[in-house]
């Protein structure tokens, strides 16, 4: 198992990229992060982008990844966003 680091790619991040980050892994879509955060779509897509560009990844699992090895998020909140969603899901 890789020792999980804070590293200075997790301070390159701004405050933003980083609530943006948690709502990404709390499997909010775009839209629904433009709203929780008062910006525009678009604004959302190009955080995502230098998000995505700064830690060097491709898509969600890669964000998933490199933020749980960086010390951006802590595995135990991920599995914590997965319990509430498969909740939401049950409410339906």
């Amino acid at each position: 198992m890789k020792k999980i680091v804070t590293s200075p790619i997790a301070a390159i991040l701004t405050k933003r990229e980083t609530d943006i980050i948690h709502l990404i892994i709390k499997e909010y879509s775009t839209k629904e992060i433009a709203n929780a955060l008062f910006l525009s779509t678009e604004t959302i897509k190009t955080h995502r982008r230098n998000i995505f560009k700064k830690l060097g990844v491709r898509n969600v699992a890669g964000l998933v990844r490199e933020s749980i090895l960086h010390g951006i998020v802590k595995h135990e909140n991920i599995l914590l966003s997965q319990t509430q969603s498969e909740m939401r899901a049950l409410e339906v």
